[in-house]
């Protein structure tokens, strides 16, 4: 079945002016035109529209999305897949924060007190998984299961100071990171440094005794693997990079 543009956003919810703007940049093509011009679209463009729209919701850039749905090695299954566990640990997340609002809101009309502990007990948990997610495979490829699962549990046994002051060093960085970017700074210079001393500690607080080598090794993830850079990366392109380089020249 074929759509003109106007079908095909009333059907997937995605207005016209994206859906030429998906045709400028190569993201999604028409199959064809109608007689009077108007873009239409077959099942084929339907299915890539589906898949732009999983991307999207995981987060991922337009730019990176093309580049995966045009990789020759692009197999949909298997990217579905790898979308659906992305989705449930998602689903996981939030059902732990749900359950934590709940015992808060349930707290609050019994007129209990609930510990400051147990407050952050989900949020401290979403760290994990977060963690997990993220780089888990490869530091227990690195380090061993051991060394991760204690730091895992380290993570579950901070207390609320310092679970605040892991937050606001890693929020610290962010800012550094978007306005070294922005001035054009030379990460060998006093906002690398800076940056890097900052991100040692943002490390400790979760990580256990500090090791240089594992310090440089998380850096490198921030280039490698996209999920780190489009954090990173999320309101300036660059700063993943420039954590990267100074990480590598001031981490001694």
């Amino acid at each position: 079945m074929e759509y003109t543009i106007q079908e095909l956003s009333r059907l997937s919810g995605v207005t016209t002016r994206a859906l030429r703007w998906y045709d400028k940049i190569g993201l999604l093509k028409p199959s064809g035109r109608t007689g009077s011009g108007c873009r239409c679209y077959g099942p084929v463009e339907v299915d890539r529209l589906q898949d732009i729209l999983y991307y999207r919701a995981l987060g991922v850039e337009l730019a990176r999305i093309r580049e995966c749905l045009d990789n020759p090695s692009f197999n949909r299954l298997t990217v579905l897949r790898g979308h659906l566990a992305a989705l449930e640990e998602e689903r996981g997340r939030i059902q732990s924060l749900i359950d934590s609002v709940k015992e808060t809101i349930q707290t609050q009309e019994r007129k209990e007190i609930m510990s400051d502990e147990k407050k952050f007990e989900a949020f401290k948990r979403q760290l994990v998984e977060e963690k997990e997610r993220l780089y888990g495979a490869e530091a227990r490829e690195k380090y061993g299961d051991d060394q991760v699962d204690a730091s895992n549990a380290k993570i579950m046994g901070v207390n609320l100071e310092q679970f605040q002051a892991y937050e606001r060093l890693g929020q610290e960085i962010l800012d550094k990171l978007s306005a070294a970017v922005a001035a054009g700074e030379d990460p060998k210079g006093e906002a690398g440094e800076e940056i890097t001393d900052l991100h040692r500690r943002w490390l400790n607080i979760m990580g256990g005794k500090y090791d240089v080598q594992r310090h440089r090794g998380i850096a490198e993830l921030y280039v490698q693997d996209e999920r780190f850079t489009a954090y990173y990366d999320k309101k300036r392109p660059g700063c993943a990079r420039f954590l990267r380089d100074a990480v590598l020249h001031w981490a001694k």
